[in-house]
């Protein structure tokens, strides 16, 4: 039994908030059930699974370096999904900068190959809903992807971003909306594939 107080001795002098004591237990336990879903968030911000990874396992460096404290697990949970979001969002930012610099410089030709039409047709369905996701204001985007691909609900989502419940559920609502006339507008421009307009 003198272990276990010696251990109890160690979880006291290391500054926690007395709900939730900073142990490698708890960070492992936290890691494995916020890392997925920080995962989800990041890589449909980003578009990139590899950024996605990397800006997840940044999150819980600052996380562990600055040796945070929160009164439970949810709220070091929420903080984590506020750091990765915030973090997605720059990295998308600066990759957009970067592609238009890119293409200026370049005056790079974006045409696809005329193989595989079923996957040419889903990729474009893709990037369209991608393109759409992307053209939402920003508070009408985040809400969204935390909620489609993050698979929070309303309340975990106000908590992250520090707004309403009721604001979240408008914001959602009113993001569903645009998407939807987003890619409504964006089919109506889609060619038959055939060179012809009409």
């Amino acid at each position: 039994m003198p272990e276990e107080e010696r251990v109890e001795e160690e979880r006291d002098d290391s500054g926690s908030a007395p709900g939730y004591p900073r142990t490698a237990g708890n960070f492992r336990r936290l890691y494995t059930s916020v890392f997925p879903i920080l995962f989800r968030v990041s890589c449909r911000i980003t578009d990139s699974e590899e950024a996605a990874e990397d800006l997840c396992q940044e999150a819980f460096f600052k996380y562990h370096e600055k040796e945070m404290s929160f009164p439970n697990a949810e709220e070091a949970k929420y903080w984590l999904i506020r750091v990765v979001k915030n973090s997605a969002l720059n990295y998308a930012k600066k990759r957009e900068r970067e592609r238009r610099a890119y293409q200026r410089a370049f005056r790079e030709d974006i045409r696809t190959s005329a193989t595989g039409e079923t996957e040419l047709l889903k990729k474009e369905t893709r990037q369209e809903v991608v393109e759409a996701l992307n053209a939402l204001p920003e508070n009408l985007r985040v809400v969204l992807v935390l909620k489609e691909y993050g698979e929070l609900n309303y309340k975990e989502i106000a908590r992250s971003l520090g707004i309403s419940e009721g604001n979240v559920k408008v914001r959602v609502f009113r993001a569903r909306e645009r998407l939807v006339t987003l890619l409504q507008r964006a089919g109506a421009g889609i060619s038959d594939g055939t060179g012809k307009d009409g």
